[in-house]
């Protein structure tokens, strides 16, 4: 069971970031739908545990240990292979910059800090920590995802208490569907070399089972609870970065606190586990490394500027498109 759970955490660790725990993904690609929403979070949790079960069993039983030998199974061409890892490096990289204007999104929505201090405190804290070592800190995400996810758990049980159910969360646009499974497809992008990477440590293949239930089970709840939480917002959603935070610090203040190292933790931990990836990928040589980890951080803080939630509603949604024949391809072909 201890092997199961460790590699549940990985998995959901590897999902919750900026965008997840700051309630701007949750509003972006199901509350601003509306109530059907909620049935886009179902189906698209149903899509990624299944994506999750077919991927682990390809990993498993090929004895898969990096994403070329992946694409190898369904993709026998080398130019094809080599677009596609670009177009992986290229999301880790975006990804990497969403991280750091999240930071400092945060301190502008929370402190009132121009964005730009807050983004650039987390490029410095990710250029130390990639040019001394990441495995304090990687062995601290293991920590924050668990708190992460029972406080989710706990001010979600709590809001459902006092939740008014009457909050009208009509529908304010179309295309629901497509936006849930975009949402599951640029999410398995970003997962699969995680599940490559943690492939190994799995030493029964029937485990493969109860560690894609268990995430999909974990990822529905902490979804809907997110959702649940947006209803309290009592301003226009569409105007805030943070909606989470907002709302916890609005109606749940004593909490504040708590939730804020938490997230900031969450942050921290995702962009050094995202940047670290994507450097392995792209560093042969100590030369470039360096010079790959501070065109990284340099950028970042130019890219921040674009905002937070215009990162997350653009960029995001963009990847998704290019993900859905990834997803079908493992889902139905494999």
């Amino acid at each position: 069971m201890k092997e199961i759970f460790t590699i549940v955490l990985v998995i959901i660790g590897a999902f919750i970031g900026a965008g997840f725990a700051s309630g701007q993904e949750i509003y972006s690609f199901f509350y601003s739908y509306g109530v059907i929403g909620l049935v886009g979070i179902i189906i698209t949790c149903l899509l990624i545990s299944v994506g999750i079960f077919k991927t682990l069993k390809i990993i498993y039983k090929n004895k898969i240990k990096n994403y070329n030998d992946f694409l190898g199974i369904f993709i026998k061409n080398e130019k094809v292979t080599k677009v596609i890892n670009i177009i992986l490096n290229i999301l880790l990289l975006v990804t990497f910059y969403i991280m750091i204007a999240g930071f400092g999104a945060y301190f502008e929505q929370e402190i009132g800090i121009n964005r730009i201090f807050g983004s650039l405190i987390l490029a410095l804290l990710s250029a130390f920590v990639f040019f001394s070592s990441e495995k304090g800190v990687l062995k601290a995400s293991e920590l924050v995802v668990p708190i992460l996810i029972i406080f989710i758990f706990i001010i979600g049980g709590i809001n459902l208490i006092t939740i008014d159910l009457n909050t009208d969360i009509s529908i304010m646009k179309s295309g629901w569907l497509l936006s849930s499974i975009t949402y599951c497809s640029y999410n398995m992008i970003l997962i699969i070399p995680v599940l490559i990477s943690i492939g190994s440590n799995i030493t029964n293949e029937k485990n493969i089972k109860y560690i894609s239930i268990i995430s999909g089970i974990v990822l529905i709840i902490a979804s809907i609870m997110l959702f649940m939480l947006l209803m309290k917002v009592d301003v226009d959603i569409s105007s805030l970065e943070m909606p989470i935070v907002y709302a916890i610090r609005t109606f749940f203040g004593k909490y504040r606190n708590i939730y804020a190292f938490i997230i900031l933790a969450s942050i921290f931990t995702t962009a050094i586990s995202i940047g670290t990836g994507l450097l392995q990928n792209v560093s042969k040589n100590k030369v470039i490394y360096t010079q790959f980890v501070l065109f990284m951080c340099i950028t970042s803080l130019i890219i921040s500027n674009f905002g937070f939630s215009n990162l997350v509603n653009f960029i995001y949604p963009l990847f998704g498109y290019i993900g859905i024949v990834q997803l079908v391809w493992i889902i139905f072909f494999i």
